[in-house]
C-alpha cells in the first residue's frame, strides 16, 4: 500500500541508534469503527476489547499472547486486511500487531511542518490529514533508521539474530524492506516466536528464513520458506531489521 509517503525525502538512510526525547508518538484514538470486519479507519487502532494485547509478566505468557493476537487478527481472513485492486495493507497488519504487542510503529506520523514545531518542544495534537498523515511501508524503513531508537527499537543485523531474539524474549521483530521505484509499495512484516506447530526454516541450525506473519499479495497468519528471502527482491533498494523488548 504506497499510494503516497511522508517525509521520506527529509529521512536520512544511516541508522541514527541515538534517542530523541523530544519526538512523540502520532497516535490517533481508537474508534469502533475501526474493526477487522471493515476496510474503514484504517488509520486508527482497532476498537475491539476481544481483541488480546502481549501480557508482558514473563516469557511463557509474551509467546501465548503474541500467539492469541495473531489468531485474533486472523490476517488470513479478516476483511480489513485483504487487498483490493489498488492497495495491499502490510503496513496497516504491523501497525495492528505492534498496536497490541504493546510496541510502536507508526501507522500515520508527523507532517513535516508538526515535526519541526515537536523537535522545537511545542505539543501537537495528532489530528488525521492535519498534523499527521498515513505513513507506508517504503517511508516506514526509513523511519526505524531515523526515529526507532527513540521509540524502543533496536537494529538487527541477520535474521538468525532476529529470530532468536524473539524466540528467546518474547519480543517483536519486524523485518521492512524500501521498494527502489518511489510511489511504489515497499514491504513491511513481522518476525514472531516458534512454536511446536509452527517453526522459522533452518539449513545446518541456522535461521534461514524466520517465521514471519504478514498482509500482501497473499496473506499468511505464519509462514518461512514460502516467500524465501523476499527482502532480498531486486525489487527492493535497501531493507532493515528491527527488535522490540
Amino acid at each position: 500500500m504506497e499510494n503516497y509517503t511522508v517525509s521520506v525525502a527529509s529521512l536520512p538512510l544511516s541508522d541514527n541508534p541515538i534517542p530523541n526525547n523530544k519526538i512523540t508518538k502520532a497516535d490517533l484514538l481508537p474508534d469502533p469503527e475501526s474493526s477487522l470486519n471493515s476496510m474503514e479507519m484504517k488509520e486508527k487502532p482497532i476498537g475491539d476489547s476481544t481483541i488480546p494485547f502481549r501480557d508482558l509478566t514473563n516469557l511463557a505468557t509474551k509467546k501465548e499472547s503474541i500467539a492469541r493476537i495473531i489468531d485474533k487478527l486472523d490476517v488470513e481472513n479478516n476483511l480489513r486486511y485483504q487487498r483490493t485492486v489498488e492497495d495491499t495493507y502490510c503496513n496497516v497488519y504491523s501497525y495492528d500487531y505492534c498496536y497490541f504487542a504493546k510496541v510502536y510503529v507508526p501507522t500515520v506520523w508527523w507532517t513535516d511542518e508538526s515535526l519541526e514545531k515537536i523537535l522545537n518542544g511545542e505539543e501537537v495534537e495528532a489530528v488525521f490529514e492535519e498534523t499527521v498523515d498515513r505513513i507506508y511501508s517504503s517511508a516506514i524503513h526509513d523511519w526505524f533508521l531515523q526515529w526507532g531508537a527513540s521509540f524502543g527499537w533496536k537494529r538487527m543485523h541477520t535474521v538468525e539474530e532476529i529470530q532468536n531474539e524473539v524466540n528467546a524474549n518474547g519480543g517483536v521483530g519486524i523485518i521492512c524492506a524500501k521498494r527502489k521505484e518511489k510511489g511504489l509499495s515497499g514491504h513491511i512484516v513481522p518476525v514472531v516466536p516458534e512454536s511446536d506447530s509452527h517453526k522459522a526454516y533452518r539449513e545446518n541450525g541456522i535461521v534461514v528464513y524466520p517465521l514471519q506473519s504478514q498482509a500482501g499479495k497473499l496473506n499468511y497468519n505464519y509462514f518461512a520458506e514460502v516467500r524465501k528471502d523476499w527482502w532480498n527482491d531486486e525489487l527492493y533498494s535497501s531493507h532493515v531489521f528491527y527488535y522490540h523488548e
